[in-house]
């Protein structure tokens, strides 16, 4: 395209994709003046909606969540996000049954241990497994470069435990390979504990001093509540497309982007290319990839080394008493090798009372994820023969859903392989080749809601440093 066909604007930022990191930098750009500071915000969506993997859908009384169904309430970031937007009123923690957790194992479900005392009666690991796990302290020494998740298990806990506990864990988190991801890349955290204190257990026994646990809570459960709103985890985007209004452009695809002599030029699919001094690609790493492939193959083929895992939602309402047992806790995960199919299931109705119509229960099961790349291809029929054969198995439901919708994600869960932070880096240094380029987004440094509004106000800062700037620049020029 040539420069003077693109539409030119004073001083622009554009921000690539409408899902919550794209929305919450706008969001933070607003509070840092931008608009005051002459510097136009434009969010461009390319679907008919923005908040991405973000939406809650209320169908025949149930509240369904095609992705993640909450954060936790120890992240600042969230927290003053949800003080600015007001929503502090519509936030729902999650009911206090939801510190009981389950995995399966061995033909049964098994509680969570809540401290040393529940893991020594629990039947979850074998007295050789628990045997090892005690003798975390005395576990090797960390060997050089990336580690994957579940090396570092085995290393520190044992194999067995590592097979169980993290994996089952990571398969929640993730949907992903712990003897893929590392250690490093996904859990930060827990890398820092053990270079800290120099082991898992005495990293605990200091978290405890600082943070007593609440009664009846599992052991290595977070530390923040899981927290959701009155009306699911859109009621945060709903709120941010309210405070944001003409700034967000739906249905605008972005198919590559160029560096102009005055900043970048967006081309637009159906439309004329539209300028801007800076440039935030807020979409997946892949669609990130296409569109900067021209720009900088290198940083294309970068982004692209990032994979995902696809995911399969299959929501479930029940008649309450048609249940063996009431739900009764957070849910289930299930380790592999356990003859399951299904990666876990959470009882969403009693983690948050009201999502399912009275005298109903409402629960959603997880399938597909890094280790079972197939699933997403199976039809409504056979999920449900195959999640229904699952459920069966584990709590002993043989009737039939009163209620099923099923949501597939082909794009999924970003999965930070080994070499993920080498991965980063590279971007980084092919990113500083063009100034006023930013990547945001969970593809990069953390999946959770939290993590991405966590890296706003940065990637705001930066973008609005760099359209100043622009801005300075084409004022000198123009003298």
């Amino acid at each position: 395209m040539s420069p003077a066909a693109v539409a030119r604007h004073s001083s622009r930022i554009a921000i690539v994709g409408g899902g919550i990191s794209g929305l919450a930098i706008a969001h933070a750009l607003r509070a840092q003046g931008a608009e005051a500071r002459g510097v136009e915000v434009v969010v461009l969506e390319r679907g008919d909606r923005p908040g991405g993997n973000i939406r809650t859908e209320v169908i025949d009384g149930f509240t369904c969540e095609w992705g993640p169904n909450g954060f936790l309430d120890n992240a600042p970031a969230t927290l003053a996000l949800v003080d600015e937007l007001g929503l502090r009123p519509r936030l729902q923690p999650s009911d206090n049954r939801a510190r009981r957790r389950f995995i399966w194992r061995g033909g049964r479900l098994h509680p969570l241990p809540g401290g040393p005392v529940d893991f020594l009666t629990s039947g979850l690991l074998s007295w050789s497994g628990k045997a090892r796990l005690a003798m975390e302290p005395f576990a090797a020494r960390r060997p050089e470069g990336d580690e994957t998740i579940h090396a570092f298990a085995s290393r520190r806990i044992g194999r067995e435990a590592a097979d169980v506990l993290i994996d089952s864990m990571v398969s929640g988190v993730f949907g992903g390979d712990a003897r893929a991801l590392s250690l490093r890349a996904c859990f930060p955290k827990m890398w820092h504990l053990e270079t800290d204190h120099g082991g898992l257990f005495r990293a605990m026994l200091a978290r405890r001093r600082q943070h007593p646990r609440r009664n009846g809570e599992a052991m290595g459960a977070p530390l923040g509540r899981l927290t959701s709103f009155v009306g699911g985890s859109e009621d945060l985007v709903r709120a941010l497309v309210a405070r944001l209004g003409p700034v967000i452009r739906t249905g605008v695809a972005v198919t590559g982007v160029e560096r102009v002599p005055d900043g970048y030029a967006l081309a637009i699919e159906g439309d004329a290319p539209l300028h801007a001094d800076a440039v935030v690609m807020a979409s997946g790493s892949a669609t990130t990839a296409r569109m900067v492939r021209g720009l900088d193959p290198a940083l294309a083929h970068t982004l692209e080394a990032i994979p995902t895992a696809t995911m399969v939602v299959v929501c479930l309402g029940f008649p309450a008493d048609r249940l063996p047992t009431p739900l009764d806790g957070f849910g289930y995960l299930v380790p592999r090798g356990e003859g399951l199919r299904t990666l876990g299931v959470l009882w969403d109705s009693s983690v948050y009372p009201g999502r399912a119509p009275r005298g109903h229960v409402l629960m959603r099961v997880m399938l597909g994820g890094a280790t079972d790349p197939s699933a997403i291809g199976l039809d409504d029929e056979a999920l449900l023969a195959l999640v229904r054969s699952d459920l069966r198995r584990v709590m002993g439901i043989d009737a039939a859903p009163t209620f099923v919708k099923v949501f597939r994600h082909a794009l999924g869960i970003p999965q930070y392989t080994v070499g993920h932070l080498d991965r980063l880096a590279a971007a980084d240094a092919r990113l500083a080749q063009s100034p006023g380029l930013f990547l945001a987004g969970n593809a990069y440094r953390g999946v959770a809601i939290n993590s991405c509004i966590a890296e706003a106000a940065r990637v705001a800062s930066q973008a609005l440093d760099a359209s100043l700037r622009a801005q300075v620049s084409g004022l000198t020029a123009r003298a």
